[in-house]
């Protein structure tokens, strides 16, 4: 819970605030942009929500928040609605579901809502409006994680959902140790007909990413759009274990068809295929100019 007293004085006056306990994660600003922005290293609010539009999308950013950093002076008697618009439709049948962990900095997680079994794609905060909503929803058949980074409370939904957790191997440590499907080599793994997870070490070794129906890409931490740099990016300086890896990895990933990239940590990218493909080769230029 946010503390009225650690409001960070950046913020402008009224009911919405940012604390000091922020970890400069970016989830709330590209939630709620109109609200949220980058002040000294941190979120603050910008601008008080001044329509019920602006309002939504700054209460749902508030329960997204994985340190809690965000409050308000007045107890919203709106939030239980506002729970219940979590997870937010992205496009077709995908969602994001908000409620980001501080044990992944804040990634952002997904869910795929298919009639042959849901798919949650890495892991959110275990909390109890979320898990009502994703029942609703029709449960969780899989969960796939694209990395070792943002597992998160894997294990909870797990117990609980009764899924198939999906992690590579490489990526396995003591607390992923009993996920079932445990992934091997380089080769792509089809998990249904329009499901392929994808190898691409680089970010770590074991990292993975999901393309569905040749549209939409879960890149985890392996690629996302870059604000500063207005293009898609990867992030030499988060590279765990290979940057020479990761450029190959993404030669491979450029010759996939795909219209979204939905990533774990850094901004949505849409746009159609033939720019898709020219980003992802202004990328692989700027990667190897920095090797």
């Amino acid at each position: 819970m946010a503390h009225l007293d650690l409001r960070r004085p950046q913020n402008t006056n009224g009911d919405f605030y940012v604390d000091t306990t922020c970890i400069d994660c970016d989830t709330c600003r590209w939630m709620s942009p109109e609200i949220f922005s980058r002040i000294d290293e941190q979120s603050a609010v910008y601008h008080q929500p001044t329509n019920e539009i602006e309002r939504l999308a700054a209460l749902q950013a508030l329960l997204a928040c994985p340190t809690s950093s965000i409050g308000t002076v007045e107890k919203p008697k709106d939030i239980k609605h506002t729970q219940e618009t979590l997870p937010i439709l992205i496009a077709e049948n995908i969602y994001h579901c908000g409620y980001h962990s501080e044990k992944s900095y804040g990634a952002a997680s997904y869910f795929i809502q298919l009639p042959a079994g849901n798919i949650l794609v890495d892991s959110p905060r275990f909390t109890p409006p979320l898990v009502k909503q994703l029942e609703a929803m029709g449960g969780i058949r899989y969960m796939y994680l694209t990395h070792q980074d943002d597992v998160a409370d894997h294990q909870k939904y797990a117990e609980h959902f009764g899924c198939d957790r999906i992690l590579h191997a490489d990526d396995i440590s003591a607390s992923t140790r009993n996920v079932e499907i445990q992934l091997t080599g380089l080769e792509p793994f089809a998990l249904t007909s329009d499901i392929l997870i994808i190898p691409v070490p680089g970010h770590t070794k074991g990292h993975t990413v999901l393309l569905y129906k040749n549209k939409f890409l879960f890149t985890g931490d392996h690629l996302a759009w870059s604000e500063s740099r207005h293009q898609l990016a990867t992030f030499p300086d988060y590279c765990w274990y290979s940057w020479s890896e990761q450029i190959k990895s993404m030669r491979n990933l450029a010759n996939y068809t795909f219209e979204w990239v939905l990533p774990g940590h850094g901004r949505r990218f849409h746009a159609d295929v033939a720019t898709m493909n020219q980003q992802m080769h202004k990328c692989i230029e700027l990667m190897e100019s920095l090797e």
